[in-house]
């Protein structure tokens, strides 16, 4: 199974970044997109027709949606659109926040069942993608939030923290993973960084250490966080390999 980077950027796309969107692929399986913030679906096209992937949503932050009413324009409008239905995975009211986002006047809904397939994610039950299985959790961060842990048919795993401070959920859905994929949108200390909200370089080095993880990849650092700082900050807490992410690299697990 492989996952190539589309967007990175967190809180908002940067200048070299879109905003979160991670493609998730495997012969034989229905390319998928974990996330689908701002800047992603034009990256996608270089990788795959927006037309077949599945979406697979972590939250409904603008940064890790707001592209999805682009991709409804062109699974509707598209000349050479199969015109089949895609499936969403995402939190319980993802058809009602899109459907807004997406709507032609101001309080309307866009009903997109012509277009979408919406499946609202359950905590703890798994899913399967091909001959894979994703399992989303609940994670600490203020609307309904899932982490998704990823076993591929080889039997190893990639956990995506979505966007969490350091939680209980997010460290169990952590464990022994292969691949820790997580944010860190901060330096540790800084005096205005809100509490509950996002983790550090140190604490995603702290996950990565008590969840006995073999590969920590850092991700959603927004174009103000310094990415050297939070690199060093999980380096002092984490003994594996440790390295930032950037748009187009591919990881194999």
């Amino acid at each position: 199974m492989r996952l190539t980077v589309l967007g990175c950027s967190g809180s908002v796309s940067g200048p070299d970044s879109p905003a979160s969107g991670y493609l998730l692929t495997a012969p034989g399986t229905t390319p998928a997109v974990i996330d689908f913030g701002p800047g992603v679906l034009g990256a996608l096209q270089r990788y795959a027709d927006p037309g077949e992937v599945a979406i697979f949503l972590s939250h409904l932050h603008a940064d890790h949606c707001l592209d999805l009413p682009s991709l409804l324009v062109w699974r509707r409008y598209h000349p050479n659109s199969s015109g089949g239905r895609a499936i969403v995975h995402g939190p319980s009211d993802t058809a009602e926040r899109i459907g807004v986002a997406s709507a032609e006047v101001a309080g309307a809904c866009d009903d997109w069942s012509d277009t979408i397939d919406m499946r609202p994610w359950e905590s703890g039950v798994e899913v399967p993608f091909g001959t894979a299985t994703i399992t989303p959790m609940r994670v600490s961060h203020p609307p309904e939030s899932y982490g998704l842990r990823i076993r591929s048919d080889a039997g190893r795993t990639l956990c995506f923290t979505g966007d969490t401070a350091l939680c209980s959920g997010v460290v169990e859905l952590a464990a022994g993973a292969d691949i820790l994929l997580a944010e860190a949108s901060w330096t540790h200390d800084p005096p205005n960084r809100p509490p509950n909200l996002h983790m550090s370089g140190t604490e995603a080095g702290q996950l990565a250490s008590r969840a006995g993880v073999q590969e920590l990849l850092l991700t959603h650092i927004p174009p103000w966080t310094s990415r050297e700082d939070v690199i060093a900050e999980a380096k002092a807490e984490f003994s594996g390999p440790v390295h930032a992410v950037s748009p187009g690299e591919v990881y194999d697990f």
